[in-house]
């Protein structure tokens, strides 16, 4: 719905600024030698929205289409801006701000902070309904960049049921037991959320799409997620163990998972390898 009209001009302006006071490492990203401009490069947004480069670029060009209010909030987390700035953002784009921060949506400057201060270990900052919100480089490496503009798109539960190719880097023998550890967490979260429309939103689209998510869904079990660990089946490095610990933000819609390998395991060695071929793919040029 468009509640206003776009200004492509100024909207374009605000990006392109907004872009260059973001310090590459501030974002997870390894600056590298040939940078040339400040702050990100307009591709490195796009990466980190969700979106192609082409059309963050056109935005940046005032000859885009209007963004939707999905895709700004995926802008405004990409783009490291607080409240007043991405109000602002909405204004521009011809939308309404939101009347209020949507729980688990805007991720605060601590957790943002704190991912940018572990560049070794996959770190990444969940709603609680299963959104990923933020990630550092180590778990888009690891994990694939799922910070989408959509609306469940990078929701994990979603995946995990409705994208089988999603269950590929997992062991086989333990899709059953992250499929319970999934449902049980979101059956806490929605529990919280009896009148939020997009926890409805999602469990209705689960139904719809997974006869395994009914069928656990119905058991009614309940755990909040805090501790667990996995094994991740990586292209290239090959299978890591991770302890999987939860830290709970003080609202208690966010969450920052940490991934750290076992004492006594090589998964330490494979991480490092890892950081070192995704640093180098990623400032390969284009």
């Amino acid at each position: 719905m468009i509640d206003m009209t776009i200004d492509r001009r100024e909207l374009a302006d605000f990006l392109r600024r907004s872009r260059e006071r973001v310090r590459p490492q501030d974002a997870g990203l390894t600056a590298g030698p040939r940078r040339r401009t400040p702050g990100l490069r307009r591709e490195e947004v796009a990466q980190l929205a969700g979106m192609s480069a082409d059309y963050y670029i056109r935005l940046e060009q005032a000859r885009g289409p209007q963004p939707s209010p999905q895709m700004l909030s995926a802008l405004a987390r990409a783009l490291r801006l607080d409240d007043d700035a991405r109000d602002h953002l909405h204004l521009l784009a011809g939308h309404r701000p939101p009347a209020a921060r949507v729980a688990g949506d805007q991720v605060g400057a601590g957790l943002l902070h704190l991912l940018d201060q572990l560049p070794g270990i996959p770190a990444q900052v969940l709603s609680d309904l299963g959104d990923v919100l933020a990630q550092n480089e180590m778990a888009r490496t690891l994990l694939g960049g799922v910070c989408t503009v959509s609306e469940h798109g990078r929701n994990v539960v979603w995946r995990w049921f409705a994208d089988p190719a999603a269950r590929d880097a997992y062991p086989a023998e333990e899709h059953e037991q992250y499929s319970r550890l999934h449902v049980a967490d979101l059956r806490a979260a929605v529990g919280r959320r009896s009148s939020d429309p997009a926890a409805t939103r999602l469990v209705e689209r689960l139904h719809g799409a997974s006869a395994e998510f009914t069928a656990l869904w119905e058991l009614h079990e309940v755990a909040v997620r805090r501790h667990s660990r996995m094994r991740v089946i990586h292209p290239v490095v090959g299978p890591v163990d991770l302890d999987c610990q939860v830290l709970l933000a003080p609202e208690g819609d966010q969450r920052l998972l940490l991934l750290t390998p076992p004492p006594g395991t090589d998964s330490a060695d494979r991480l490092s390898l890892l950081r070192v071929v995704g640093t180098e793919q990623f400032t390969q040029p284009g």
